[in-house]
């Protein structure tokens, strides 16, 4: 797919500064791009790029006065890095459209499907499931009993979708997602053993959420586990059984939260983070990679360290644990001075 300066600045409601004509073909940073590029400028340490740029066309932010003599034509916007997000997704979805059903499917006879969906090679979709419109569902794929998919989601290859989860609206799930695998329940006997407790919920997901690849969200052992409108979970996440996540919340990678605990909206988590079991998360929290939270948080708090503590406490305290080794030198020398009673 081609655009033209023009269309571009129509598209993000930009103003032209340089050839209205320039065409861009591909996408590109802007220190790497070659000409038929379009790039963008959003950090102001990456300027300079702009005088070098082999780029046809960088977006720049509406206050952007060049300095020097530069070849790229420009377009202004009021937000680069949104404009630029809004090309990626132009591009994308001129790429290759997937529609129909593959002939090498099991589809059972009551499944419903949307207008223009399309179900991939070797996929298996049980009795009972309700498909929306536009959905595409790729390669291998195992949609179990009574699932419900909303319209324009996208399911990725090898993605688990068990039985009676309810997927929204404008979803995406990345490659090889389980979602609504058994919870980790087990009771102790009086013996010592463990006993399995039946995961007997399912799981909740809301409109607009995406999941990134080989995460896995798990059934409630009753009533729902919640993923809420909005959020988005990064690779290799885990879920535990009726854990809540509120509206627009993220989470980076290699993060698990354990069961029951609720997560308010508008939470921002670092990756590798661990949220204990029955714990409740505030809103417009902010969590920071490798933190371990073992208490509930409040609104706005802002944690790191483990066990989990208030941000700049975390960072005062860490100037005296990395001077340690030279205060107990300190403290020996003083030691040795001290005269000895008696």
């Amino acid at each position: 797919m081609e655009y033209t300066a023009s269309q571009i600045a129509e598209i993000l409601d930009g103003s032209i500064v340089g050839n209205k004509d320039a065409r861009v073909s591909t996408l590109a940073k802007i220190e790497e791009a070659t000409e038929g590029s379009l790039a963008f400028l959003a950090n102001p340490k990456y300027t300079p790029f702009v005088y070098s740029t082999k780029a046809s066309i960088t977006l720049v932010s509406e206050s952007f006065q060049p300095e020097k003599e530069f070849h790229t034509t420009l377009i202004k916007v009021s937000d680069p890095y949104q404009s630029f997000t809004t090309m990626l997704s132009q591009f994308n979805g001129a790429a290759k459209e997937f529609n129909g059903i593959h002939n090498h499917t099991v589809i059972d006879p009551s499944v419903i499907i949307g207008k223009n969906s399309y179900v991939g090679a070797f996929t298996v979709i049980q009795n009972g499931v309700k498909i929306g419109n536009n959905v595409k569902i790729h390669e291998h794929v195992v949609i179990e009993s009574d699932v419900i998919i909303g319209d324009n989601t996208t399911i990725f290859s090898g993605t688990k979708i068990l039985r009676q989860s309810r997927i929204g609206a404008n979803c995406i799930l990345h490659n090889n997602v389980v979602v609504g695998s058994d919870g980790f329940g087990f009771s102790p006997t009086a013996t010592g053993s463990y006993e399995k407790v039946p995961q007997t919920g399912s799981v909740l997901i809301e409109d607009d959420v995406e999941i990134g690849a080989n995460t896995t969200i798990d059934r409630a052992t009753l009533g729902q586990t919640i993923i809420r409108k909005g959020v988005k979970l990064d690779n290799l996440i885990q879920i535990a059984h009726n854990v809540e996540i509120g509206s627009h919340t993220v989470i980076a990678a290699q993060s698990g939260v354990a069961g029951s605990t609720k997560i308010g909206s508008h939470c921002v988590i670092g990756g590798q983070a661990g949220i204990a079991g029955h714990l409740k998360i505030g809103d417009r929290v902010q969590i920071q990679a490798k933190t371990g939270v073992l208490r509930n948080l409040k609104d706005d708090e802002k944690v790191m360290g483990y066990p989990a503590l208030d941000y700049r406490s975390y960072n005062k305290s860490y100037v005296h644990f990395k001077n340690l080794p030279k205060h107990i030198e300190t403290l020996h020398k003083l030691q040795k001075n001290q005269p000895e009673n008696g």
